[in-house]
């Protein structure tokens, strides 16, 4: 193999991908970096739906937080549930120095080094566990952080801070670690899984100090943060997500019964099919897996602090709301803690099999052609 091939690593493809993408899309709208931000003429001039606004995606909400924070509320679905996420906005605001068209550049840079840095702490964390790097690209090069990307969402920040704090906390600097956690929670508030999973295991292990100091530091700004915009804004954040959510389930796996069930009899079969294609292979049977996985090793007393990573993550998933499940990109975003828990338990229990499978991941990056 040439030399120059062999120092390729995941995190510089992953960066190189993005690039060639985001270039084409920003090429394909007229050179606008605002269609990175998908702004939806409903919130953006207040058009409502039945004359022809536009819904816009998420992103748009960031941007709006970031142009002025102090008048985005009446623009945004549900104020306190998109303010809670409030790193990647704050950010944005704090680095445009009052210009609104840098935002979309800054939440772009923002969003390329946050992929980067993730991907290269993943490859890190599998190299230390005698795993090839190359796995890595089951989180990168997947449309929940690659597609965030391109649509302005906190993913790869919150997520690359994650893990950051999972390898701070695998050499044993678990106060830094909880700093990086209690960052990642700003971002996006699904990352609070994973220090869960680690105080659980520290709780375990019957570090009570430790696990008490690690939580109150993890958790303590997002709770402060709740309070404030409980405050200010009305409600707390937490939620099950933005306009026509539904909250989370009961009945295990509600949520995925609800799309077979409520949409009309003559479309159930199409629909049943094309949502099969998605949910099964890249949702349910890694779910599934992981709740078997971490069932056994509770029974068998074989619990360590990747067990607990991915049993946190995984018994999440049957009570994820149908509003959550029935938007394909929706649920592949939320299952990226999902992603790092299965690869990282695979790897540190040299688990061949499960890591090649891990890999059916990348073939959701295909559904960035969608969001040209």
């Amino acid at each position: 193999m040439p030399r120059r091939l062999t120092r390729l690593r995941p995190w510089m493809l992953v960066t190189l991908l993005i690039l060639l993408y985001v270039t084409a899309v920003i090429r394909a709208n007229g050179g606008d970096a605002l269609a990175l931000v998908t702004l939806g003429t409903q919130f953006s001039a207040g058009i409502p739906a039945d004359q022809g606004g536009t819904e816009g995606y998420d992103g748009q909400f960031n941007y709006y937080i970031a142009r002025d924070p102090s008048t985005a509320a009446p623009i945004i679905d549900v104020p306190a549930y998109r303010f809670q996420r409030i790193l990647l906005p704050g950010l944005g605001w704090a680095l445009s120095f009052g210009s609104a068209a840098l935002i979309p550049w800054i939440f772009l840079l923002i969003g390329l080094i946050s992929l980067a840095a993730g991907t290269a702490l993943m490859e890190q964390l599998l190299v230390e566990q005698g795993v090839s790097r190359w796995y890595a690209l089951a989180y990168g090069l997947t449309i929940g952080t690659f597609g965030s990307v391109r649509l302005s969402l906190p993913e790869p920040l919150a997520y690359a801070l994650a893990l950051g704090g999972i390898w701070l906390f695998a050499h044993d600097r678990w106060r830094s670690s909880a700093v990086l956690f209690a960052l990642a929670a700003l971002a996006r508030e699904t990352t609070l899984l994973i220090p869960a999973a680690i105080g659980l295991h520290l709780l375990y292990q019957r570090r009570w100090r430790t696990a008490g100091l690690f939580g109150l530091i993890s958790l303590l700004p997002f709770v402060i943060w709740q309070m404030i915009l409980s405050a200010h804004l009305g409600s707390f954040g937490i939620g099950s997500g933005g306009a026509m959510a539904t909250g989370f389930e009961i009945i295990p796996f509600a949520g995925i019964a609800r799309i077979v069930l409520e949409v009309p009899a003559e479309t159930r079969l199409s629909v049943s099919l094309i949502f099969a294609v998605i949910l099964v292979p890249f949702v349910l049977i890694p779910t599934l897996w992981s709740l078997r996985r971490g069932w056994l090793d509770w029974r068998q007393g074989k619990l360590d602090v990747y067990s607990w990573m991915l049993l946190a993550n995984a018994a999440i998933m049957p009570f994820v709301p149908f509003s959550t499940y029935r938007e394909p990109l929706g649920i592949l975003r939320f299952i990226v803690g999902l992603q790092i828990a299965l690869v990282l338990y695979a790897a540190h229990r040299h688990h061949p099999r499960a890591m090649r499978n891990s890999t059916i991941w990348i073939v959701t990056t295909l559904l960035i052609f969608s969001l040209i």
